[in-house]
């Protein structure tokens, strides 16, 4: 597979990669966008919508990623997201383009240059590159890349902007042919999909986990988006009719 998205094949085909078989659920998705990170020689990915809302945060707006959980809670909780100048960047133009945490950052207003430096430094995450990509549903996205390497070539952002956008039209098909009940949630998002049903809070089932309560809102915000639910009533509600909480 490195091979293969390095080579000049993969410009002449029509169809960028070919991969549809081997890209048949969202774990198979998950697992190539990994092959791809490490085969540019990046420290991991992330695949992201558009925020709709002002009040949007990176754990809920983040829909596969192999970056740590603590790092995105760790951003979250600092409020980088709002005031982001890559997410600025991403919402005015759909050209893909390089961040660098310190040079990106300078343009913040918020006073939080420093700590969203920080932050990606600790992760090894401070440098890389964002794609922007348009889903089959109309949906505004991207996916980014990052780690320690030097700037991209040329001819890499634009092997890897195919690339990204074909893998995100690709994730959007799986998402459309699964049922919402078929949806494969994790140990932790059934767990507090559980205590939600039993009437507890978020800062409840932070106690009765031990974890953050962010850190219980990112895994209930990302149960909510596999099982196509509006709100947390009817992630309950879907989950119980699924079968996966009783």
């Amino acid at each position: 597979m490195i091979d293969f998205f390095h080579s000049d094949s993969f410009l002449a085909m029509p169809d960028p990669v070919g991969l549809d078989k081997q890209m048949a659920t969202e774990d198979d998705v998950q697992a190539t966008l990994k092959s791809v990170s490490r085969s540019f020689g990046m420290q991991g990915f992330m695949v992201l919508t558009l925020p709709a809302n002002p009040g949007a945060s990176l754990g809920a707006s983040t829909l596969l990623t192999d970056w740590p959980d603590e790092m995105l809670e760790s951003y979250d909780d600092a409020g980088l997201f709002q005031g982001s100048p890559v997410v600025e960047k991403l919402q005015k133009g759909a050209v893909p383009f390089h961040y660098d945490a310190t040079s990106t950052n300078r343009s913040r207003c918020d006073g939080k240059a420093d700590i969203a430096v920080s932050i990606f430094e600790k992760y090894n995450l401070a440098r890389g590159a964002y794609f922007p990509a348009l889903g089959i549903d109309g949906r505004r996205g991207a996916i980014a890349f990052g780690g320690g390497r030097q700037k991209l070539r040329e001819e890499e952002m634009l092997r890897l902007n195919l690339i990204t956008n074909y893998i995100f039209n690709r994730l959007g098909q799986l998402r459309k042919q699964t049922k919402p009940e078929a949806a494969a949630l994790s140990q932790r998002e059934l767990e507090c999909i559980y205590w939600v049903a039993a009437g507890k809070t978020s800062s409840e089932i932070a106690v009765i986990l031990q974890l953050s309560e962010h850190t219980v809102n990112h895994y209930l915000n990302r149960a909510s988006r596999k099982l196509d639910a509006v709100n947390r009533v009817q992630t309950v509600a879907k989950a119980f009719r699924a079968g996966l909480i009783h």
